[in-house]
């Protein structure tokens, strides 16, 4: 017989905070197409939340096509899924819906969910939903102004989401070569000679001729030293998106070294690319020597004639530990190498007056062509915009 009283059964802990049940946020989805006239089955519905499986529920953009993939069968209900769509899982009031949070909402928006939908919304829907997607175009834009080394993970995810959706158009340049065109300055004579020998000497059409356009290199040189930590991975995805844009795109690290990660860079998903270019690279966030690795550059890759004719980007804060007269020297090379040197300094922030501080910074400000801040995505969108015109 036990000596005294049985112990009541002790209350069972929980591990954690239950994860949300989405099911029945997109069962709910479902319903709703239904009520609005579309054929969506039990067997549809199943897909739409097998589909949703592997892929991120709080996204809108993956919760749309998932569901347009799925639950739409004729081209005609494309608009009613869309209209529906963005009442359920944009507007607010349903508990079901506020699981979706106005984060994941600003995240979307900024990475390009934006939905073609007509302008005809339910009565007295329609103001709430514009002031709702208003305050998300007002977070997006401060988002975009906001200083890297201030950005929380979240917004950093969102920012480097933008980033891997970006399409740079990389400098140009008019070669010596001409090939033929409808219009020009430049009469091409052997093919106006050529047609009027078709027609027995006759004059012909005049024909003309311009010079072909190709794109310039262009190279990107990151510092992903220490005092560059809280930018260089938003910098490491902006090169990924240039190395997307053109095959004609070199891509190199360097901290105490120079590294060369324009293959890696090369994968296709952005997330794998990052991580093999982060095991290439072994002086991740260590100490800074600028003049070592630029002069490693000049005699390794611009002898071969890799930065010729090709602008080059230098993304760093200048705090350098090396020699400064081998900085001087690397890069006097380097301007003579290349057709226009360009330098993004994060310390430059909004500053139009910004005048260089650091030593290293000071021996590198008279070769630079264009010197740019790079601190936030709107800089790196301004980078982008002057590609062309350099």
């Amino acid at each position: 017989m036990p000596d005294g009283p049985a112990e009541p059964d002790r209350p069972t802990v929980p591990d954690g905070p239950a994860e949300p049940d989405f099911t029945g946020v997109l069962a709910g989805f479902a319903a709703a197409l239904r009520d609005a006239g579309l054929s969506v089955g039990t067997g549809d519905l199943l897909t739409y939340c097998a589909a949703m499986a592997p892929l991120d529920p709080t996204d809108l953009l993956d919760l749309y096509w998932a569901g347009r993939a799925t639950l739409v069968s004729r081209r005609d209900d494309i608009e009613v899924y869309d209209r529906v769509f963005r009442v359920y899982f944009l507007a607010s009031g349903d508990p079901a819906r506020e699981l979706l949070t106005l984060t994941t909402q600003i995240t979307s928006q900024v990475d390009g969910a934006v939905l073609d939908v007509p302008a005809t919304d339910p009565p007295g829907d329609g103001d709430e939903q514009e002031a709702q997607l208003g305050l998300m175009a007002s977070a997006a834009e401060t988002l975009r102004r906001k200083s890297f080394d201030a950005c929380t993970p979240e917004e950093l995810a969102a920012l480097r989401r933008i980033m891997a959706r970006m399409r740079l158009t990389p400098p140009r340049r008019r070669t010596r070569r001409t090939q033929a065109s409808r219009s020009g300055r430049k009469p091409d004579l052997r093919r106006t000679v050529r047609a009027s020998m078709r027609v027995h000497g006759e004059p012909a059409e005049l024909r003309w001729q311009q010079r072909k356009v190709r794109l310039r290199p262009l190279i990107l040189i990151l510092d992903i030293s220490g005092s560059m930590a809280d930018y260089s991975r938003a910098l490491l995805q902006f090169a990924y998106s240039a190395r997307r844009a053109s095959g004609r795109v070199e891509v190199f690290c360097f901290g105490t070294r120079l590294t060369r990660i324009t293959r890696p860079l090369g994968r296709r998903r952005p997330d794998d690319a990052l991580a093999e270019a982060g095991q290439a690279v072994l002086d991740w966030e260590g100490g800074t020597k600028i003049g070592d690795s630029l002069d490693a550059f000049v005699r390794e890759w611009g002898r071969r004639g890799l930065a010729r004719g090709g602008v080059v980007v230098i993304c760093s804060d200048g705090l350098d530990r090396g020699d400064p007269e081998v900085l001087a020297s690397a890069m006097e090379r380097l301007s003579r190498q290349c057709y226009r040197l360009v330098w993004l300094n994060p310390h430059k922030g909004g500053n139009r007056d910004f005048q260089p501080s650091t030593l290293g910074m000071m021996v590198a400000a008279p070769h630079v062509d264009v010197m740019l801040s790079g601190h936030d995505l709107n800089s790196l969108e301004e980078l982008a915009t002057l590609l062309p015109a350099l």
